[in-house]
C-alpha cells in the first residue's frame, strides 16, 4: 500500500485549500497512478503551533508504477505547480504532499520511508486509519491503531474530520 498525505492552509491558483486538495488528488491520479482509497478531509492546527491558518488534511492510497524516488519527484512537482515555495520550515503553504509509506519499504536515504514523523502526527494517522485499518509501521512494527493510542488526547482531538472524502 502506497500512502500519500496531503495538506493545505493557504489558497492556491485553483482556490481555497479544499479545492487545492481536490485538484491535487485529481492531478496525482492523472500523473501518478490510480487512487484506490481516500480519507475524509480533516482540519488540524499547524505543527508546531503558530498563528498561521488551520490546515485541511487527507490521505490517499495509490497504485503506481513509479518507484519511491520518482514518486517523490512527482509530489514535489505538484507542490510547485500549486504554488508551494520552499523556504522556512513549517511555513504556511498552498499544498504539502508527503510520501508516508511505500508498501513495506524501509529506506534511510531520501525519500526516508516510512515518513520519519508520520507516527507522531494525528493529522496523518487519523485519516490514514480510515483507508488502511490494520496497517503496520514497517520500522516500528506497530499497528496504526496502536500508533493512534500513543498520541495524547489533545493531539487526537486536534485533528477532526470536517467533510467526506
Amino acid at each position: 500500500m502506497i500512502l500519500i498525505a496531503l495538506g493545505a492552509n493557504l489558497p492556491s491558483e485553483v482556490g481555497r485549500p479544499r479545492a487545492t486538495l481536490e485538484a491535487a488528488i485529481a492531478s496525482l491520479a492523472q500523473e501518478g497512478g490510480e487512487i484506490v482509497a481516500r480519507s475524509r478531509i480533516y482540519q488540524s492546527a499547524p505543527v508546531p503551533n503558530s498563528d498561521q491558518p488551520n490546515y485541511l488534511n487527507a490521505v490517499v492510497a495509490i497504485k503506481t508504477r513509479l518507484d519511491p524516488v520518482s514518486l517523490l519527484a512527482l509530489l514535489n512537482r505538484l507542490e510547485v505547480r500549486f504554488g508551494r515555495q520552499r523556504g522556512e520550515p513549517n511555513a504556511a503553504r498552498p499544498l504539502d504532499l508527503d510520501l508516508i509509506a511505500y508498501d513495506d519499504v524501509i529506506r534511510d536515504a531520501p525519500p526516508v520511508l516510512p515518513h520519519p514523523r508520520m507516527h507522531e502526527r494525528a493529522f496523518v494517522l487519523l485519516p490514514m486509519a480510515e483507508i488502511a485499518p490494520g496497517w503496520r509501521h514497517p520500522r516500528l512494527g506497530l499497528a496504526i491503531e496502536e500508533l493512534i493510542r500513543r498520541l495524547s488526547a489533545a493531539e487526537r482531538a486536534g485533528a477532526r474530520p470536517v467533510m467526506a472524502g
